[in-house]
């Protein structure tokens, strides 16, 4: 099974279910062959703060432990302008207590925006880069690579995808995910 753990951008913010992206990701993984669960653990508004508070809930749920952690957390701190140096450590919880639980990460990195900063968007640019080589878990770089700042592929906010966002993400960032569940790292 694979956690989709993350915030709005997982779980499908104006979007049907079946459109978001853990959706759209286990119907790709299907028509490749690979018979993969994506159960979506994304609650929209999350910080890193907020996952980590929600942690011993999930990893109690016994039904559903997790083979692969998906794990996209951190573009609300941001958004927020939240001190980085504990958004690197929330991250860092999650990803030590997902791997203890015998799950594989790979963690999706995210980038500041300007409205911080100079600073504090180069402190934040670095967390994810710094915690995938610190605990040897695969980094996608960004996970909104081919939609931030495209308006067809976003909704009016122009913060979250639109279904045809959703479809770039999933074609970008499928590959990533078989070549996990294959053993590898990306």
């Amino acid at each position: 099974m694979i956690l989709a753990y993350g915030d709005s951008l997982f779980a499908g913010y104006g979007l049907p279910a079946n459109e978001s992206f853990p959706a759209r990701l286990e119907a790709r993984l299907k028509r490749q062959g690979i018979d993969a669960r994506v159960v979506n653990a994304g609650n929209s508004g999350d910080t890193t703060h907020d996952g980590v508070a929600r942690l011993d809930w999930t990893l109690a749920d016994t039904a559903n432990k997790p083979d692969y952690v998906l794990l996209e957390l951190g573009a609300n701190d941001m958004l927020n302008c939240l001190p980085t140096d504990a958004a690197r450590a929330n991250l860092g919880t999650m990803i030590r207590r997902f791997e203890a639980s015998g799950a594989k990460v790979l963690l999706f990195g995210m980038l500041a925006t300007p409205a911080c900063g100079p600073d504090y968007q180069r402190r934040f640019d670095h967390i994810y880069p710094e915690l995938a080589q610190h605990y040897h878990v695969p980094l996608y770089p960004f996970f909104l690579q081919g939609v931030a700042m495209k308006p067809q592929f976003n909704q009016a906010d122009g913060k979250h995808p639109n279904a045809r966002g959703v479809a770039v993400l999933v074609d970008r960032i499928e590959p990533w995910v078989a070549h996990l569940i294959e053993g590898g790292a990306a």
